[in-house]
């Protein structure tokens, strides 16, 4: 788990915190650093010292909507080639899932990447490639560098790609649970920067911490979140310093506004959230999915889908509950058959907590 440098360091951080005496909810938004708290062990060490740090929406996979779900398979009905990502393709849908489909003739790919799919479109010109491009604002530079090379017009691409800090003004605004502070993802930051996360310090007066995804960093973290408190502070803190660069990442950034615009869309367990979306621009869309095969998907159009039947992802996503306060979870819902997207994804809470707790 630690070097012995690095379990020095952890008794100091942890002695700090005790000596602190807190009673703090914290929430970060990344399925690596739950990977990490759990694997590792922190979050029952963090709880001795009073505090408790849950994962919100920070899985790509469990909050694209059932809509989406069944948009793609829609498409893959219609005999598209789709192409997507591993976790994705098994996450159930109303009545199916993209696996369940391949199982069934239909041409459903795993990519590691949108440029494997760009790959498969290039080889294929007879077969239209359409692509799944889920993802915060990690993955949609990949998915607008791929748009600006002018890909073939058999490649198309169904945009599922959501921004952070617009869900984390969502869920201070719904007011469903008290949080102390975030912890904000370091990939998303290497990308975003610091400002983009200031409003929220500024505005709901809550202290931010930027973290990596070493157990060191998750620690300091929490250390630097219950430091500002202890001040009354509510200011956005960089602990990634090795890799978060104020600023974030410049060209990124110009070729999502160059290729996307921002627009309201809905999470899994949330109601439409303003300006959390990404949507091709109108120069780009030949490339969009939903207008290019609006045909096809015109039925879904008006149709809302609800969760499966007993499963709380939502509330899970929201950090109402955590994974084992689902009736579901372990017994009905397991990684083998699952019930709800946060049992498939590997970012996902359930799948996480499934995981370990079996070790």
């Amino acid at each position: 788990m630690f070097s012995l440098r690095d379990k020095h360091l952890a008794n100091d951080i942890i002695s700090q915190i005790k000596k602190a005496e807190v009673h703090l909810k914290f929430m970060h938004v990344c399925g690596t650093h739950q990977d990490t708290l759990v694997k590792h062990g922190l979050d029952r060490l963090l709880q001795t010292c009073g505090i408790e740090i849950g994962q919100g929406p920070g899985c790509p996979v469990c909050v694209t909507t059932p809509k989406e779900i069944e948009e793609i398979m829609v498409l893959a009905k219609e005999g598209k080639t789709i192409a997507t990502f591993g976790d994705m393709i098994q996450v159930p849908g109303v009545t199916s899932s993209l696996q369940q489909m391949k199982a069934e003739g239909c041409d459903i790919r795993t990519v590691y990447s949108i440029e494997d799919a760009l790959v498969l479109a290039e080889k294929h010109k007879n077969k239209e490639v359409v692509f799944m491009a889920v993802g915060f604002e990690t993955t949609a530079p990949t998915t607008a560098a791929v748009l600006l090379r002018n890909p073939p017009l058999n490649f198309s691409v169904l945009c599922c790609h959501r921004l952070i800090p617009p869900v984390l003004q969502a869920i201070l605004q719904m007011g469903e649970i008290k949080i102390d502070g975030f912890i904000e993802p370091g990939h998303v930051s290497t990308i975003i920067g610091v400002k983009p996360y200031e409003f929220i310090s500024k505005n709901y007066h809550i202290p931010q911490v930027i973290a990596g995804f070493e157990p060191i960093d998750l620690l300091m973290g929490a250390w630097m979140l219950v430091r500002q408190i202890q001040q009354g502070k509510t200011e956005v803190e960089n602990e990634y310093i090795r890799a978060v660069r104020p600023q974030g990442n410049k060209k990124a950034q110009q070729i999502i506004r160059q290729v996307f615009e921002q627009v309201d869309v809905k999470w899994r367990g949330f109601p439409t959230i303003p300006h959390s979306g990404l949507r091709l621009r109108n120069k780009y869309a030949s490339y969009d999915a939903c207008k290019r095969y609006e045909e096809d998907l015109k039925d879904l159009a008006e149709e809302e889908f609800a969760e499966p039947v007993g499963c709380l992802c939502g509330d899970v996503l929201r950090g109402l509950i955590s994974s084992k306060e689902c009736p579901l979870f372990g017994c009905q819902c397991t990684p083998d058959s699952p019930v709800g997207p946060c049992m498939v994804s590997s970012e996902g809470n359930c799948n996480i907590q499934y995981r370990y707790s079996k070790k």
